[in-house]
Protein backbone atom coordinates (compact mmCIF):
# COMPACT_ATOMS: atom_id res chain seq x y z
CA UNK A 1 0.00 0.00 0.00
CA UNK A 2 0.74 3.40 -0.74
CA UNK A 3 2.32 5.85 1.82
CA UNK A 4 0.24 8.50 2.46
CA UNK A 5 2.06 10.55 4.71
CA UNK A 6 3.76 13.77 3.17
CA UNK A 7 7.27 14.13 3.91
CA UNK A 8 8.53 17.28 4.32
CA UNK A 9 12.28 18.11 3.17
CA UNK A 10 13.61 20.67 5.39
CA UNK A 11 17.42 19.78 5.17
CA UNK A 12 17.80 20.27 1.22
CA UNK A 13 16.39 22.23 -1.32
CA UNK A 14 13.97 20.09 -3.69
CA UNK A 15 16.91 20.59 -6.46
CA UNK A 16 19.67 19.91 -4.32
CA UNK A 17 20.80 15.58 -3.91
CA UNK A 18 22.18 13.90 -0.65
CA UNK A 19 25.17 14.07 0.86
CA UNK A 20 27.43 12.02 -0.99
CA UNK A 21 30.25 10.34 -0.14
CA UNK A 22 32.65 7.21 -2.46
CA UNK A 23 35.63 5.96 -0.57
CA UNK A 24 37.84 4.04 -3.00
CA UNK A 25 40.01 0.77 -2.17
CA UNK A 26 37.17 -0.17 1.08
CA UNK A 27 37.95 -3.66 0.85
CA UNK A 28 41.94 -5.05 0.98
CA UNK A 29 41.26 -8.08 -1.11
CA UNK A 30 39.37 -6.92 -3.95
CA UNK A 31 40.48 -5.84 -7.45
CA UNK A 32 38.08 -2.71 -7.18
CA UNK A 33 35.94 -1.32 -4.49
CA UNK A 34 34.30 1.52 -2.97
CA UNK A 35 32.19 2.32 -0.13
CA UNK A 36 29.10 5.07 -1.88
CA UNK A 37 26.98 6.96 1.11
CA UNK A 38 23.98 8.45 -0.61
CA UNK A 39 22.49 10.41 2.47
CA UNK A 40 21.37 7.29 4.62
CA UNK A 41 21.91 5.07 2.09
CA UNK A 42 25.48 3.15 1.68
CA UNK A 43 26.80 0.57 -0.36
CA UNK A 44 29.74 -1.43 -0.77
CA UNK A 45 30.85 -2.23 -4.66
CA UNK A 46 33.24 -4.68 -5.25
CA UNK A 47 34.94 -5.32 -8.70
CA UNK A 48 36.77 -8.62 -9.48
CA UNK A 49 38.49 -10.01 -12.08
CA UNK A 50 38.25 -13.11 -13.50
CA UNK A 51 40.27 -14.36 -17.08
CA UNK A 52 37.24 -16.64 -18.17
CA UNK A 53 34.15 -15.91 -19.66
CA UNK A 54 30.46 -17.19 -19.96
CA UNK A 55 29.89 -19.59 -22.12
CA UNK A 56 28.62 -17.91 -24.79
CA UNK A 57 30.85 -16.14 -25.49
CA UNK A 58 33.91 -18.56 -25.78
CA UNK A 59 37.14 -18.19 -28.23
CA UNK A 60 35.09 -14.57 -29.65
CA UNK A 61 37.71 -12.60 -28.23
CA UNK A 62 36.17 -9.84 -26.27
CA UNK A 63 34.89 -10.00 -22.62
CA UNK A 64 31.92 -9.39 -20.42
CA UNK A 65 30.92 -7.16 -17.42
CA UNK A 66 28.43 -8.41 -15.26
CA UNK A 67 26.69 -7.34 -12.15
CA UNK A 68 25.31 -8.96 -8.43
CA UNK A 69 22.95 -6.85 -6.20
CA UNK A 70 21.96 -7.92 -2.66
CA UNK A 71 20.73 -6.56 0.67
CA UNK A 72 22.10 -7.39 3.83
CA UNK A 73 19.31 -8.72 6.29
CA UNK A 74 19.68 -6.11 8.91
CA UNK A 75 19.82 -3.03 5.97
CA UNK A 76 16.48 -1.79 6.00
CA UNK A 77 14.02 -1.77 9.07
CA UNK A 78 13.65 -4.85 10.40
CA UNK A 79 15.33 -8.11 9.15
CA UNK A 80 15.26 -9.19 5.91
CA UNK A 81 15.56 -12.91 5.39
CA UNK A 82 18.75 -13.49 2.84
CA UNK A 83 18.26 -14.68 -0.50
CA UNK A 84 20.47 -17.57 0.17
CA UNK A 85 18.49 -19.29 2.40
CA UNK A 86 15.23 -18.87 0.63
CA UNK A 87 16.87 -21.13 -2.49
CA UNK A 88 16.06 -18.03 -4.51
CA UNK A 89 16.37 -14.54 -5.62
CA UNK A 90 13.75 -12.10 -5.83
CA UNK A 91 12.33 -10.81 -8.86
CA UNK A 92 13.53 -6.83 -7.65
CA UNK A 93 17.02 -8.39 -6.80
CA UNK A 94 17.36 -9.79 -10.41
CA UNK A 95 15.87 -6.45 -11.68
CA UNK A 96 18.43 -4.24 -10.47
CA UNK A 97 21.33 -6.27 -10.62
CA UNK A 98 20.32 -6.85 -14.61
CA UNK A 99 20.45 -2.64 -14.58
CA UNK A 100 23.54 -2.66 -12.89
CA UNK A 101 25.10 -4.76 -15.49
CA UNK A 102 23.60 -3.22 -18.67
CA UNK A 103 24.90 0.44 -16.81
CA UNK A 104 28.09 -0.95 -17.22
CA UNK A 105 28.58 -2.57 -20.08
CA UNK A 106 27.19 0.37 -21.87
CA UNK A 107 30.30 1.68 -21.20
CA UNK A 108 33.01 -0.30 -21.59
CA UNK A 109 34.76 -1.59 -24.95
CA UNK A 110 34.52 -5.62 -25.14
CA UNK A 111 36.95 -6.42 -27.35
CA UNK A 112 39.60 -3.87 -25.49
CA UNK A 113 38.69 -5.84 -22.49
CA UNK A 114 39.62 -8.81 -23.83
CA UNK A 115 38.73 -12.51 -23.12
CA UNK A 116 37.96 -11.86 -19.35
CA UNK A 117 35.15 -11.06 -17.28
CA UNK A 118 34.44 -8.40 -14.78
CA UNK A 119 32.30 -9.48 -12.06
CA UNK A 120 30.49 -6.44 -9.81
CA UNK A 121 29.21 -7.21 -6.75
CA UNK A 122 26.68 -4.73 -4.69
CA UNK A 123 26.19 -5.37 -1.36
CA UNK A 124 23.56 -2.77 0.32
CA UNK A 125 24.62 -2.18 3.98
CA UNK A 126 22.02 0.48 5.00
CA UNK A 127 19.24 1.43 2.88
CA UNK A 128 17.12 4.68 2.44
CA UNK A 129 16.34 4.75 -0.83
CA UNK A 130 18.12 4.85 -3.97
CA UNK A 131 19.90 1.67 -3.88
CA UNK A 132 19.62 0.54 -7.04
CA UNK A 133 20.78 3.80 -8.80
CA UNK A 134 23.94 4.16 -5.93
CA UNK A 135 25.01 0.57 -6.57
CA UNK A 136 25.34 1.87 -10.83
CA UNK A 137 27.40 5.13 -9.36
CA UNK A 138 29.73 3.07 -6.81
CA UNK A 139 29.81 0.40 -9.08
CA UNK A 140 31.57 2.17 -12.10
CA UNK A 141 34.24 3.53 -9.89
CA UNK A 142 34.93 0.14 -8.63
CA UNK A 143 34.91 -1.40 -12.17
CA UNK A 144 37.82 1.72 -12.96
CA UNK A 145 39.86 0.34 -10.57
CA UNK A 146 40.05 -3.01 -11.57
CA UNK A 147 40.47 -1.60 -14.83
CA UNK A 148 43.42 0.04 -14.07
CA UNK A 149 45.27 -2.90 -12.16
CA UNK A 150 44.98 -4.10 -16.09
CA UNK A 151 46.30 -1.21 -17.23
CA UNK A 152 49.13 -1.46 -14.65
CA UNK A 153 50.13 -5.03 -14.85
CA UNK A 154 50.06 -4.54 -19.24
CA UNK A 155 47.08 -7.41 -19.07
CA UNK A 156 45.22 -4.63 -21.89
CA UNK A 157 47.15 -2.29 -23.89
CA UNK A 158 43.73 0.23 -23.93
CA UNK A 159 40.97 0.93 -21.33
CA UNK A 160 38.28 -0.40 -22.26
CA UNK A 161 36.41 2.64 -20.69
CA UNK A 162 35.11 4.54 -23.61
CA UNK A 163 33.10 7.23 -20.55
CA UNK A 164 31.61 7.40 -17.03
CA UNK A 165 28.17 6.72 -16.05
CA UNK A 166 26.04 7.16 -13.06
CA UNK A 167 22.66 7.53 -12.15
CA UNK A 168 19.90 9.21 -9.63
CA UNK A 169 16.35 9.46 -8.78
CA UNK A 170 13.70 12.22 -9.37
CA UNK A 171 9.94 12.41 -8.66
CA UNK A 172 7.00 14.08 -8.16
CA UNK A 173 5.29 15.35 -4.67
CA UNK A 174 2.08 17.51 -4.73
CA UNK A 175 3.57 19.24 -7.99
CA UNK A 176 6.92 19.82 -6.92
CA UNK A 177 10.08 18.41 -8.62
CA UNK A 178 12.11 16.48 -6.13
CA UNK A 179 16.15 14.97 -7.11
CA UNK A 180 17.86 12.12 -5.08
CA UNK A 181 14.63 10.99 -3.30
CA UNK A 182 14.83 9.35 0.46
CA UNK A 183 12.58 6.12 0.84
CA UNK A 184 10.35 8.18 2.92
CA UNK A 185 9.59 10.81 -0.30
CA UNK A 186 10.04 7.38 -2.92
CA UNK A 187 7.05 5.49 -0.36
CA UNK A 188 5.01 9.07 -0.88
CA UNK A 189 5.74 10.29 -4.16
CA UNK A 190 3.35 10.65 -7.21
CA UNK A 191 5.58 9.62 -9.49
CA UNK A 192 9.55 7.89 -9.71
CA UNK A 193 11.91 7.58 -12.01
CA UNK A 194 15.08 6.55 -12.22
CA UNK A 195 18.00 7.83 -14.73
CA UNK A 196 20.87 6.44 -15.39
CA UNK A 197 23.30 9.04 -17.89
CA UNK A 198 26.65 8.71 -19.03
CA UNK A 199 29.28 11.59 -18.98
CA UNK A 200 27.95 12.52 -22.85
CA UNK A 201 24.61 12.89 -21.55
CA UNK A 202 23.79 10.11 -23.58
CA UNK A 203 20.80 8.38 -21.61
CA UNK A 204 21.20 4.62 -20.74
CA UNK A 205 18.19 3.53 -19.50
CA UNK A 206 14.73 5.54 -17.77
CA UNK A 207 12.60 3.76 -15.29
CA UNK A 208 9.42 5.65 -14.27
CA UNK A 209 6.09 4.80 -13.09
CA UNK A 210 3.16 7.06 -11.85
CA UNK A 211 2.54 5.71 -8.47
CA UNK A 212 -0.04 8.05 -7.36
CA UNK A 213 -0.39 10.57 -10.50
CA UNK A 214 -0.07 10.64 -14.09
CA UNK A 215 2.68 13.00 -15.17
CA UNK A 216 3.32 15.05 -18.57
CA UNK A 217 6.06 14.59 -21.10
CA UNK A 218 7.00 18.38 -20.08
CA UNK A 219 7.28 17.18 -16.81
CA UNK A 220 9.30 14.31 -17.62
CA UNK A 221 11.59 16.25 -19.78
CA UNK A 222 11.90 18.79 -16.44
CA UNK A 223 12.67 15.75 -14.64
CA UNK A 224 15.38 14.27 -16.72
CA UNK A 225 17.17 17.76 -16.99
CA UNK A 226 16.64 17.62 -12.88
CA UNK A 227 18.30 14.34 -13.16
CA UNK A 228 21.59 15.33 -15.29
CA UNK A 229 22.29 18.22 -12.96
CA UNK A 230 22.77 15.45 -9.92
CA UNK A 231 24.62 13.23 -12.06
CA UNK A 232 26.82 15.29 -13.01
CA UNK A 233 27.45 16.31 -9.58
CA UNK A 234 27.76 12.28 -8.68
CA UNK A 235 30.16 12.24 -11.91
CA UNK A 236 32.27 14.94 -10.53
CA UNK A 237 32.74 12.50 -6.93
CA UNK A 238 33.68 9.78 -9.36
CA UNK A 239 36.69 11.11 -10.70
CA UNK A 240 37.75 12.88 -6.97
CA UNK A 241 37.44 9.36 -5.70
CA UNK A 242 39.71 7.60 -8.64
CA UNK A 243 41.88 10.71 -9.26
CA UNK A 244 43.09 10.27 -5.27
CA UNK A 245 43.68 5.97 -6.25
Amino acid sequence: MKNTSIPNRTERADNEPRKLSIIPHFLAHADGSVLISCGNTKVICTATIDENVPAFLKNQGHGWVTAEYGMLPASANGRMRREAAAGKQSGRTQEIQRLIGRSLRAVVDMEKLGSRQILIDCDVIQADGGTRTASISGAFVALSLAVNKLLARDVISENPIREAVAAISVGTLNGKLLLDLDYPEDSACDADINVVMTASQQLVEIQGTAEGATFSIQQLNDLISLAQKGIEQILAAQQQALAAN
